[in-house]
């Protein structure tokens, strides 16, 4: 049975929130499980404070942290816990002695009893709407019988569910030792995940195992925990974003690419520049760049391998004036630390420039954020997916990746990337007489046609797109001929060569 956004406990985390439908289904027990550091105990204070902030009371027991220990995890993210009971169960200095006190029960007969007291006195006098159980391992130690524990957990269940409770069990990840018992018992399983690369910072990431009765966003998702709380990045599921838009052609401000590019490059559509590193790639895209700017549209410009001054100064030298621009916000740089970087975390900062109207996305380079994000598995279905997302919103999206070699013909480490794109520029090296010149040609455009010619590409100042190389043979691989009246038997390879041969 499918449960409506009113019958829903808001997390108080927007992210978690949309991936759940607006919230936990009420009334119901639910376990949040990871290893220490995951972000249980932020995660309850907040579904807690998020209860308090609706007019709900809500408890806190803790078993594993001390009340003082709870108020400066509170205080360290900003927050009061005044709205808050909570219901310390830490053991006592006397109940550690108990083997010496009880003869005819066991301890943990007498502690077990004595802590779930505690916590339905304590239930009794608040009527809490919200509770949280922090942790089910301290309670399982003190059962010390899987079955005891078990029918104790099932108590609490019916119990709470009587008394019209939505609850949280915070324990650690059950995957490790293989007892499934709480997740069985359980309407829900939240798992939170950590992860170590071996350089930068720790990833971090959550996964819904069940939650009944409702349709939940499957798979994982990344968040990180920051002053104020968890920040949960949905996975980013691009059929879910459809929004119409008008199909147009959009110029470069270069009638020369232009007309290499059928007229130009077409809104929802994205595009990537391939070539040896230098080669004008950036250059190119900052072209198309500051035209949109001209016209009034916000562009984002995430760089990966450089700094924002030094794309500005390589701009402003090639003639391009950007810095209006960049003082009044239509162009962004923003510069990605590749060692802090959680693909979902990129994406969700991609998706809010957009839905602040962003019409032009600039990656620059993917060779960045491949290498920002080595250990991640499945990073080009990531990219896929952000892509067709940026594709439905209308945007025009630019990707830079650069090939391995300078004159080379190494394309192999690009070739599975390609498919991605619906549009690829090729830019190579190529010498002549004595100089090392570039040349610019479009290989693909899925939505038109396009010029099959190779054409030279000058740099400084401005940037200019000359001619048909028409007197050369070769020039996309790198081993050029040149043909055509004077040549004799030159080849720019090194050695001599049949000048009229084609």
């Amino acid at each position: 049975m499918s449960r409506d956004a009113s019958d829903r406990a808001a997390t108080g985390i927007r992210g978690l929130d949309d991936i759940l439908g607006g919230g936990f289904p009420r009334n119901r027990m639910y376990l949040v499980e990871g290893e220490p550091g995951a972000g249980k105990t932020t995660l309850a204070l907040q579904f807690l404070l998020e209860g308090a902030k609706r007019g709900e009371s809500g408890v806190y027991a803790t078993l594993s942290e001390t009340e003082d220990e709870l108020r400066d995890v509170a205080r360290s993210h900003g927050w009061s816990l005044d709205g808050v009971e909570i219901c310390d169960l830490q053991t006592s200095e006397e109940s550690l002695q108990a083997d010496s006190q009880y003869t005819l029960f066991h301890p943990s007969e007498v502690e077990l009893s004595e802590t779930t007291r505690s916590v339905l006195e304590v239930v009794e006098r608040v009527n809490p709407a919200r509770v949280v159980f922090d942790s089910l391992s301290e309670m399982r130690l003190l059962a010390r019988d899987s079955l005891r524990y078990r029918r104790q957990v099932l108590s609490l269940k019916q119990y709470f569910t009587q008394r019209h409770c939505t609850v949280l069990l915070l324990d650690y990840d059950s995957t490790a030792s293989g007892d499934f018992q709480l997740q069985s018992l359980t309407h829900g399983v939240l798992a939170l995940e950590q992860l170590a690369p071996e350089y930068g910072g720790q990833r971090r990431r959550l996964r819904a195992k069940k939650i009944r009765g409702i349709k939940f966003r499957d798979g994982y998702h990344d968040f990180s925990i920051t002053t104020g709380g968890l920040v949960v990045y949905p996975r980013l599921v691009a059929a879910e974003h459809h929004q119409p838009f008008e199909r147009q052609t959009v110029p470069s401000g270069l009638p020369e690419l232009d007309k290499l590019l059928g007229g130009g490059l077409d809104r929802g559509t994205s595009t990537m520049l391939l070539g040896p590193s230098g080669v004008g790639k950036t250059v190119i895209v900052t072209q198309y760049v500051k035209t949109a700017a001209d016209r009034g549209e916000t562009v984002a410009v995430y760089l990966f391998d450089e700094s924002p001054d030094t794309w500005r100064i390589r701009a402003e030298g090639l003639g391009l004036d950007v810095g209006g621009h960049l003082e009044s916000g239509r162009i962004s740089l923003r510069q990605v630390d590749p060692a802090e970087l959680a693909p979902g975390e990129f994406a969700q900062a991609v998706r809010q420039t957009v839905e602040q109207g962003c019409r032009m996305v600039v990656i620059d380079s993917l060779n960045g954020y491949r290498h920002a994000m080595p250990e991640e598995r499945f990073l080009t279905l990531h990219l896929h997916e952000l892509l067709s997302y940026l594709n439905q919103q209308g945007v025009i999206t630019f990707m830079v990746l650069a090939q391995h070699g300078l004159v080379g013909s190494e394309l192999e480490s690009a070739i599975e990337l390609t498919y991605l794109s619906d549009n690829i520029i090729l830019l190579r090296y190529f010498e002549a007489f004595g100089s090392v010149r570039q040349a610019i040609s479009v290989v693909k455009k899925r939505t038109g046609n396009h010029e099959r010619t190779v054409r030279e590409l000058r740099l400084g100042p401005g940037i200019q797109v000359g001619e048909t190389l028409q007197e050369f043979q070769g020039v996309l691989s790198g081993r050029q001929l040149i043909l055509g009246a004077g040549a004799g038997a030159h080849s720019t390879n090194g050695g001599s060569s049949q000048a009229a041969e084609r």
